[in-house]
């Protein structure tokens, strides 16, 4: 899934290929995507591209009064092209779910792989009209955004700081990858419960939070929109990375898995050498 550094980088990219130019066409190819009717999405057409923003996990491109917000979910993305081709897509089975095309005959494809389909797509006056944009946290790199107003958020989440990391009702934009990446920095269990942390541990995880989120966004910025998610995969240190060695102490890096996702860590570096529980695995080995 695209979390903030993925989203940040391709609102860069969109401000520099979008702003300025004319919506010749905007057209939904999968009945799925658009999660709204009014206004209607041909309303952009027409349309000259203000600003693109970001809110967590989710795109927005302004075109004045009017914006197109994007969720690209678990297995969305977001495909430039320098010229689209000149007949309009037909709806089927494909990952195609909406075209962009612009008047110089440039524009974006939104696609989805498999058969989960969750990319959403909004046309609308306000970003709030968009239910999680609405109930989004604060943005982990909002300057405003400090150590002590986390330090203060932790202290009301009696849960694992796996989850209060991953809720985007506490912080916007971090997913099941840089929760495991910032968790890794910081040397602390994905289950430790956040109220337990101490001021200094708070401080330090926010420090790991913010660099490891900061070091995601400069390794993707300039890049083309295809070559983002390569990059992501590269910079990651232990999430996905079962079995391999941990970069930091040579320990091999473990996984818990769950119904729909996993986490990986490394015992060593994370859990004081302590295997967490699997209880997916537990139950298959009964």
């Amino acid at each position: 899934m695209p979390e903030l550094p993925e989203v940040e980088a391709l609102r860069a990219f969109l401000t520099d290929h979008l702003v300025g130019h004319e919506v010749a066409r905007a057209m939904p190819v999968a009945f799925h995507v658009l999660k709204t009717y009014e206004p209607p999405l041909t309303a952009l057409e027409g349309r000259t591209v203000t600003a693109v923003d970001r809110h967590g996990k989710f795109l927005d491109i302004g075109f004045g009064d009017l914006r197109l917000i994007v969720h690209l979910a678990r297995a969305g993305w977001l495909r430039w092209q320098d010229s689209l081709p000149a007949a309009p897509p037909r709806p089927g089975k494909g990952p195609l779910a909406l075209r962009v095309a612009l008047t110089g005959g440039a524009g974006f494809d939104l696609t989805e792989a498999g058969t989960q389909k969750r990319l959403a797509a909004y046309c609308v006056r306000a970003p709030a009209e968009v239910p999680g944009i609405a109930r989004l946290g604060p943005d982990p790199l909002d300057p405003g955004f400090t150590a002590d107003t986390f330090a203060t958020l932790l202290r009301g989440e009696n849960r694992r700081l796996k989850g209060v990391l991953r809720d985007q009702g506490v912080l916007a934009g971090i997913g099941n990858a840089y929760s495991d990446e910032i968790l890794h920095a910081a040397r602390m269990s994905p289950f430790r419960l956040a109220v337990r942390l101490t001021d200094e541990e708070a401080a330090a995880l926010y420090a790991a939070m913010t660099d490891t989120l900061r070091a995601a966004v400069d390794r993707s910025r300039g890049l083309a929109a295809g070559r983002l998610k390569a990059e992501k995969k590269s910079g990651l240190r232990v999430h996905g990375r079962a079995g391999e060695p941990c970069p930091v102490c040579g320990d091999t890096i473990r996984e818990v898995s769950y119904r729909d996702s996993a986490l990986q860590y490394c015992a060593t570096c994370q859990t004081g050498g302590k295997p967490l529980a699997d209880r997916r695995l537990s139950r298959l080995l009964k």
